[in-house]
């Protein structure tokens, strides 16, 4: 049952911002029902506007990798904002968070900041079309890298033909040069690739996907996308916002054993804040401005509050035996509510890495978009409704992973797996 507090100021919002929200998935539109306003958070818990606490496995959408209020992080940001909050001009903490990025990802000699992951995504393009002096780009069904327009996009009808635009007020002119692929089938990449090869700028991928709920790349596709990449004279640029330093220390690529020509990284490296990044080898970094040819600026790209966030983040996550730590508490979750829906004759398949997981109500873990999209919604929604009830707060769509923060503790993972269980036994 809603609270009559979160009913008003639903009212209130959508009477000033379209939809009452400022990012849709927030809106429930998808389980239906009334958003929760959250008023405070602290640890792995979320607090709404009425005082009702929530198990938290949103984590803001991946980058309260440390839980929230991390006392660390905290002062940092406080000795921050006494200093300024924002120059318009460089800082040495720049340097600083510039420089632990780069010694946590060997695929990266160089790295310019910027202030959301779509913002990096978007740079990224540019400067693999303009390092190549080519316009066509792959992207792949089911992957989000923001919602800049050229990447606005779903599948064509065929090979021959390239993407079609998915949002109201991206001209058809914007995508022609998107092909939009099937994500892990080798055939089609290679035939793509005879076909376009030659004028193809780069490839963009989640190398793990998680806003198709979470689905991996497998070892061969990854591994043919970089071949065909190299072979075609194409940048591979690998989209880590929701990744990096959250399955691993050296994100998804690490996992799998490939080196991008560019990565994209937002989230974890902010630490809450904004603050995005992309970058690769120096030899393409440098066909930036004010450098090279490619232009890209921001007004508070490094801003002094959000790099202090992020510089306090990584040094805390670089700490020996973390991600050991952060992956067992994340396996247990997995395991535990594979149980749970095995207990209840519930179909469910679930996958982790790191602090990220997904699970889908089918048997089997899908490999691409078109199997995820026959996951039974209207179950997926009356599981996330019961788990609320609980006081468990997962993503409200069936189509976004969740994440397991380091403040997570046994007995939040035992009381999360207790409310599966009676969640279960309601589908």
């Amino acid at each position: 049952m809603t609270t009559d507090i979160n009913d008003q100021l639903f009212e209130r919002a959508r009477a000033v911002i379209p939809g009452g929200v400022n990012s849709p998935v927030r809106a429930f539109r998808a389980v239906g029902g009334t958003p929760r306003f959250i008023a405070r958070a602290e640890g792995p818990y979320m607090w709404d506007a009425a005082g009702t606490r929530y198990i938290d496995y949103i984590g803001s959408w991946g980058p309260m990798i440390l839980g929230h209020g991390h006392p660390a992080v905290i002062e940092a940001v406080q000795r921050a904002v006494a200093e300024g909050l924002s120059f318009g001009a460089p800082t040495e903490r720049e340097i600083e968070l510039a420089e632990a990025i780069l010694a946590l990802m060997p695929s990266m000699e160089m790295v310019r900041l910027v202030s959301s992951g779509t913002e990096a995504a978007m740079s990224a393009l540019r400067l693999a079309r303009g390092a190549t002096g080519r316009k066509r780009i792959i992207k792949f069904e089911g992957c989000y890298h923001g919602h800049a327009d050229a990447l606005l996009v779903k599948a064509g009808s065929g090979l021959a033909t390239f993407g079609q635009t998915t949002s109201a007020g991206v001209p058809e002119e914007v995508v022609q040069h998107t092909l939009v692929l099937e994500y892990n089938n080798v055939a089609q990449l290679e035939e793509a690739f005879a076909l376009h090869g030659r004028d193809i700028a780069c490839l963009i991928i989640e190398a793990i996907a998680g806003n198709m709920n979470f689905v991996r790349t497998t070892p061969a596709f990854a591994r043919r996308c970089r071949e065909l990449c190299t072979q075609y004279g194409a940048l591979l640029v690998v989209d880590e916002v929701m990744t990096g330093f959250r399955v691993g220390p050296r994100g998804a690529q690490g996992v799998l054993g490939i080196t991008p020509d560019l990565t994209v990284l937002g989230k974890v490296i902010g630490g809450g804040m904004p603050l995005a990044a992309f970058g690769g080898p120096r030899a393409i970094m440098e066909q930036l401005a004010p450098l090279g040819p490619v232009y890209q600026a921001g007004t508070l790209s490094g801003n002094p509050v959000a790099t202090a966030c992020g510089l306090a983040t990584l040094r805390e996550i670089a700490r020996p035996g973390f991600y050991e730590s952060l992956a067992a508490k994340t396996r247990t979750l997995v395991d535990g509510l594979a149980a749970a829906a095995a207990a209840e004759g519930v179909p469910f398949s679930a996958d982790c890495e790191g602090g990220m997981f997904g699970f889908f109500l089918l048997p089997a873990l899908p490999v691409n978009y078109g199997q995820v999209m026959q996951s039974d919604g209207a179950r997926f929604n009356r599981l996330f409704h019961g788990l609320l009830a609980r006081g468990v707060y997962i993503a409200p769509a069936l189509y976004e992973a969740g994440f397991v923060s380091a403040a997570h503790g046994d007995a939040d993972i035992a009381a999360t797996l207790e409310a599966a269980r009676e969640a279960f036994r309601g589908l």
